[in-house]
C-alpha cells in the first residue's frame, strides 16, 4: 500500500469520527421545523462557522480578488471545474444518465488536452454542458431521504443523506491524489479562496437582504438540493411514478416573506448563492479545505 493511500484513508477515518461527533452532539438538539428538527445545535454552528468565515477565509478572498488577474481567476475556476467533473461523470453514469456522464467524460477529455489540462474551458465553449453531480444526490436518485437539515463545522449545510455520502465525495476527488503533498495544499487553500472570491458579490447581497440568514441559507439550500437531485423538474415529486427525489415530503412551513423593496435583492441572493455553493452566506466553501499531512 503506498503512502499517499495510508494518508487517504487516515484522512477520512478522522473525517468519518468528526462526522460521527457531530451527528451525536447535534441528537441532543430540538427545533420546531421539521426539516430542521436540530435547530438549536446547527444555528450554533451556523454561528461558529460564520465567525471563522468573516475573520479568516473572506478577508483572504477578497483581497484575492483584488489583486489576482481576472484571467488568472478563470484558470483556476476552470482547472478545479475540470477535476470535478471526473466525479460528476460518475455518478452521472451511476444514476443511469448515459448522455450526461458521456458529455461529462467528453468535457474532461477536451478540457485536459486542448484546455491545456484544464486551464481553458473549451468544452463550454463547444456547447457540451456541465454538469455538477455528487454521491449525495446519487443516493437520493435511488430513493434514498435526505433526512434533517444538519450544518456541518467547517463544512457547512448538509443533510444526514449527503454527510453519509460525505466520504466518498471525498474520495472522489482526483485533486486529493496529487503529489507531492505540498502542492496538494498549495491547490487546495487556492481553491477555496477562489471559490469564495467568485461568491463575494452573491453572499454581500444576500447578508444584506436576509432578515433570518439562518432561514435563508437553510430554505435555499435544501430548494437547490431537492432540485440537483430532480434534475429540476421538481413536479415529479407530485406524478404518480417512482420518485427518485431525496425527499417526498410536503413542506409543513412557509418561508418568512421579505419585505416588499428588499424582494428583488432576496430573490436574486437565492438564486445565486445557494444554488453553486452547496452552502451560502458566511458558510462556504470551507468543504473543499482537506489539508493533509
Amino acid at each position: 500500500m503506498s503512502e499517499s493511500t495510508k494518508q487517504s484513508q487516515g484522512s477520512l477515518a478522522r473525517i468519518g469520527l468528526a462526522l460521527a461527533i457531530a451527528a451525536s452532539v447535534s441528537a441532543c438538539a430540538t427545533g420546531t421545523n421539521p426539516r430542521d428538527p436540530l435547530e438549536g445545535y446547527n444555528r450554533a454552528m451556523f454561528k461558529f462557522n460564520d465567525t471563522v468565515d468573516q475573520v479568516a477565509l473572506k478577508p483572504v478572498a477578497t483581497a484575492y480578488k483584488k489583486v489576482t488577474p481576472s484571467f488568472v481567476q478563470t484558470g483556476v475556476g476552470n482547472f478545479f471545474g475540470n477535476l470535478s467533473d471526473v466525479w460528476s461523470a460518475m455518478n452521472n453514469l451511476l444514476q443511469g444518465k448515459g448522455e450526461a456522464g458521456l458529455q461529462d467524460v467528453v468535457r474532461v477529455s477536451m478540457n485536459s488536452t486542448f484546455g491545456i489540462f484544464g486551464l481553458i474551458d473549451i468544452a463550454s465553449q463547444a456547447g457540451i454542458p456541465k454538469h455538477n453531480e455528487d454521491f449525495g444526490q446519487t443516493l437520493g436518485w435511488y430513493g434514498v431521504q435526505s433526512g434533517p437539515y444538519v450544518m456541518l463545522p467547517l463544512l457547512g449545510p448538509s443533510t444526514v443523506r449527503d454527510t453519509a455520502a460525505l466520504p466518498l465525495d471525498i474520495a472522489g476527488d482526483p485533486w486529493r491524489y496529487k503529489d507531492p503533498v505540498n502542492v496538494r495544499n498549495i491547490g487546495t487553500v487556492t481553491r477555496v479562496v477562489d471559490k469564495r472570491a467568485a461568491l463575494l458579490d452573491a453572499t454581500n447581497l444576500m447578508e444584506a437582504a436576509a432578515l433570518d440568514r439562518y432561514e435563508f441559507i437553510r430554505d435555499g439550500f435544501l430548494q437547490a438540493r431537492e432540485s440537483k437531485v430532480f434534475d429540476g423538474d421538481t413536479d415529479r415529486r407530485d406524478r404518480k411514478v417512482p420518485k427518485n427525489d431525496s425527499s417526498d415530503y410536503e413542506p409543513e412551513y412557509e418561508p418568512k416573506p421579505q419585505p416588499a423593496n428588499d424582494a428583488p435583492a432576496a430573490t436574486a441572493a437565492a438564486a445565486v448563492a445557494p444554488a453553486d455553493l452547496v452552502t451560502s452566506g458566511s458558510n462556504t466553501v470551507a468543504a473543499e479545505a482537506r489539508l493533509q499531512e
